[in-house]
């Protein structure tokens, strides 16, 4: 019986670390570029909570860096050693939620053909990062609460107990409040996920990280595509200084990339960045195609609505995947 138990316990911890490598496997710490006055407040609670144990919620618009910081608060983490593990809840159905994050065994449903290893399993000792966290339904937000409470959970199929020790941050570019007095999150579930929060400000508000942000996407979209550019020329600066950046820092990662690829010099100029009206809306509409009118409607809705995708969606008088479908397209 000793022999049985020692092998299932290295059974099961070579499963855990084998699912772990898949999901770490190719993963590199991105760079956190923060000079701006709008983001001394974020460096500062980075420094000051980043080596506790402590949940954080990082809230902020679509594309403003929440997994960026959630890397860099676990890299100064007395778990840093240990894994960091990333899942995107808004993109799970809610049948898969389950087997996702808490992992299944064999037989548990129809296509469960081997045992699987759940996200909280496979972080322990480390970090989760639950991205998109409002995007879970009441019936998940209470298997999730079960968990931060008590460290306990089932896999599916299962009626083991499993212990894990797992610190969690998770992120949201919505108002949890609001959704909280809509009845739509639990509020003990968010105090459990907000013992801090770190609010993450637009990049048109972080003008100094600009220039700086567009320098470090140039070098690694160059090195990706082995392009012969040495930077951008004074005109294509000013654009992106005066752009309002809808998309934020993604957005900003998406007009480097074509840029380097349309670029004809050994500088990026402005046509190749691709972008819309600058903050003035100098350019008059009459001068635009139809797509870029479309183009610059769906940024100011996504202003208008803090990036949030379904109210824009809302205004736009579309549905939400065809929003996404433009969204796409357009590079946003």
């Amino acid at each position: 019986m000793r022999t049985q138990i020692e092998l299932g316990r290295a059974l099961r911890q070579s499963r855990r670390l084998e699912a772990e490598n898949q999901v770490l496997r190719g993963q590199k710490l991105p760079r956190l570029i923060a000079d701006s006055e709008a983001m001394e407040p974020v460096l500062e609670m980075i420094e000051r909570v980043g080596p506790s144990d402590a949940n954080i919620l990082i809230s902020g618009n679509n594309g403003t860096g929440k997994g960026v910081v959630a890397h860099h608060l676990h890299a100064v983490s007395r778990r840093a050693a240990k894994p960091f593990v990333t899942v995107n809840t808004g993109g799970l159905p809610e049948g898969v939620f389950e087997s996702e994050v808490f992992g299944h065994v064999k037989g548990a449903y129809t296509d469960a053909k081997a045992n699987r290893i759940g996200r909280f399993e496979m972080a322990d000792g480390g970090t989760l990062f639950l991205d998109e966290i409002s995007n879970i339904s009441l019936n998940e937000q209470a298997k999730l609460l079960r968990v931060l409470e008590s460290g306990e959970f089932e896999a599916v199929g299962s009626s083991k107990t499993r212990i894990v020790d797992v610190r969690v941050f998770s992120a949201t570019n919505t108002d949890l409040e609001k959704a909280v007095g809509e009845g739509r999150f639990r509020q003990d579930l968010y105090f459990r996920l907000n013992t801090i929060e770190i609010h993450l400000p637009p990049l048109n508000r972080r003008q100094k990280d600009i220039p700086l942000l567009a320098e470090y996407f140039l070098h690694r979209h160059v090195r990706r595509y082995g392009k012969k550019l040495v930077g951008f020329d004074d005109a294509a600066l000013r654009a992106m200084g005066d752009y309002l950046w809808p998309g934020n820092v993604r957005e900003l990662d998406h007009a480097v990339e074509r840029a380097v690829l349309m670029a004809k010099g050994t500088r990026v100029q402005v046509a190749d960045l691709g972008l819309g009206l600058p903050r003035s809306g100098a350019n008059p509409l009459e001068d635009l195609s139809l797509e870029e009118v479309e183009r610059l409607l769906i940024q100011k809705a996504l202003v208008r609505c803090e990036g949030n995708v379904r109210r824009a969606a809302e205004v736009l008088g579309l549905s939400r995947s065809a929003l996404y479908r433009r969204l796409q397209r357009y590079g946003l």
